[in-house]
């Protein structure tokens, strides 16, 4: 009686035609396939933004020099899926109030401006505003801000990112100077938008755990 040949089947799916070795080259390019959009998927995405803040907003040192307006800056912190973050605006509001159909008190429109967020890897992140204004409430003594940023780029993971970002936060006095004019304010409020070409590092990662 001849011996049993134990390594046929590994001669068989050795061999260059058999169906073994197609299967397992289809499954090594499932694999890779896999694999590359995995990765693809967590270092360039659309990442939907969902932030909150809280800081504060005075006149600026900054001066952008629109006509007929007066530069102030607002500078927050808060968290967000991509990490912890500190945001500085810059931005020229106008002088006078201006007729607004969604604005029951006094609209004061933005006419230029734009940001800068750092999260805490380092990375940065600018915007342009867009659009966007205040809206007072003399009687409640409250202002109410909505600001649409364009995303111009940015640093880190951030480089060659691209979307846009809907600000809306609420502002309270609560400091004024001698003649009674407010001058430094509360800002509390949250961001939505989507940031295109992101690469989430190690921190944003992190925070989705």
């Amino acid at each position: 009686m001849k011996r049993a040949n134990i390594n046929l089947p590994i001669a068989a799916l050795m061999k260059p035609n058999s169906q073994s070795t197609r299967l397992w080259k289809k499954h090594v390019a499932t694999l890779a396939l896999m694999v590359n959009v995995g990765v693809t998927g967590v270092f360039a995405q659309e990442s939907p933004i969902n932030m909150r803040f809280s800081g504060t907003g005075a006149a600026s040192a900054i001066d952008l020099k629109q006509p007929n307006t007066r530069t102030g800056e607002q500078n927050v912190a808060g968290d967000s899926a991509l990490g912890p973050f500190t945001f500085r605006i810059v931005r020229a509001s106008a002088t006078s109030p201006q007729p607004s159909s969604t604005c029951s008190g006094l609209y004061i429109p933005t006419m230029a401006g734009g940001g800068l967020f750092r999260f805490q890897d380092g990375s940065l992140l600018m915007v342009n505003i867009t659009q966007g204004g205040d809206c007072i409430d003399l009687a409640a003594n409250v202002g109410h801000c909505t600001l649409t940023f364009q995303i111009t780029g940015g640093t880190g993971r951030f480089n060659g990112a691209s979307g846009s970002l809907t600000l809306t936060e609420t502002a309270l006095p609560v400091l004024a100077d001698a003649t009674n004019n407010p001058i430094l304010f509360t800002e509390a409020g949250e961001i939505k938008g989507t940031v295109s070409g992101v690469a989430l590092g190690e921190d944003a990662q992190s925070v989705r755990r």
